[in-house]
């Protein structure tokens, strides 16, 4: 039988389960403890699996087109942010202090990887490039990320001390990354193998994370703080925000001279954030009552950011 168009992907598909499971059924006491410490050993292998996937080799060989890589780390770590800074006041008029933070960590977020990669792998664009641009993205994050997390939510009242946060980026995430990069050599050909296994092992690190953080966002009383015309307040930001990003991506990269195969790089790589990264990211970088608010902007952008690059990679290959 033919999957419904209409239908979103089954990651999304288990992401609303787990959310609906977390609201009706969240970990309590011993229970929450248990499920933390197992969310956090499942985010060190996730990242460790991320350094033994990055293959070297395709980041070296797509170095080489340092504008069209400059250009989408100014859109992902620069524009994004500013956008996101320059539409508080508006922002702040639909939707709490404390989903205007999610919205900010959902701006200084890395580029997504498989998507953008296969997105522009649709739409005929420059693959190599993609696969550079992105795996960079993603590296640069590790510790740019926290950086502006910590400048943009101490800059709006959240305390949280920055040294700890980057002390728990580097062990939770930037030590497995690197000790996964190290062990490529003798991974390789296991991780090729059974990639579709190790897939299921990623997708149940970030459903864990999410159970584990709406489960405290829950019992700190979540769904009585956040009215049900928030949520659409939520989606119309993402859908305004994702225009703006994905129209200043293809404007800029027509006006500097970029052909079309590298548009559709820059297009599809500038303009995308990663929930793969953002889950274990907020786990570390907020306090643990707030991570499921903080999530909820990024949930939303992803699956909709998801819907609309799918359209458009089949405009761009009927080019």
């Amino acid at each position: 039988m033919k999957r419904p168009r209409f239908l979103p992907d089954n990651m999304t598909l288990m992401l609303f389960l787990v959310v609906c499971i977390a609201s009706l059924f969240p970990a309590k006491g011993l229970y929450a403890l248990a499920f933390d410490h197992l969310s956090t050993a499942m985010i060190a292998l996730l990242f460790f699996m991320h350094g033994a996937k990055l293959s070297r080799q395709a980041v070296i060989a797509g170095m080489t087109h340092w504008r069209l890589h400059l250009l989408v780390m100014a859109f992902t770590f620069a524009v994004f942010p500013i956008l996101g800074l320059m539409l508080k006041p508006a922002l702040l008029m639909l939707v709490t202090p404390e989903l205007y933070l999610g919205i900010l960590f959902l701006c200084v977020l890395p580029s997504t990887v498989q998507s953008s990669i296969a997105f522009t792998s649709v739409a005929h664009g420059n693959v190599p490039a993609a696969v550079c641009s992105a795996s960079a993205s993603n590296l640069i994050g590790i510790f740019l990320t926290p950086l502006l997390v910590n400048l943009l939510v101490v800059a709006h009242g959240e305390s949280h001390a920055s040294a700890d946060a980057m002390l728990k980026i580097i062990y939770q995430l930037l030590l497995p990354f690197v000790a996964g990069q190290l062990a490529r050599p003798w991974l390789q050909s296991f991780i090729d193998k059974h990639a579709g296994t190790l897939k299921i092992v990623d997708q149940s690190s970030i459903l864990l994370v999410v159970f584990v953080a709406f489960s405290e966002a829950v019992v700190q009383g979540l769904w009585h703080q956040l009215p049900f015309m928030m949520l659409i307040s939520l989606l119309l930001i993402s859908a305004v925000m994702l225009a703006i990003i994905m129209g200043l991506t293809m404007l800029t990269s027509r006006r500097l001279g970029f052909n079309k195969e590298d548009e559709i790089t820059i297009v599809f790589c500038g303009s995308k954030k990663s929930l793969a990264s953002g889950v274990p990211m907020a786990k570390v970088l907020f306090a643990s009552h707030t991570v499921g608010m903080v999530l909820l902007p990024l949930m939303l952008f992803h699956q909709l950011q998801l819907m609309v690059c799918a359209v458009l990679a089949q405009r761009y290959a009927k080019r």
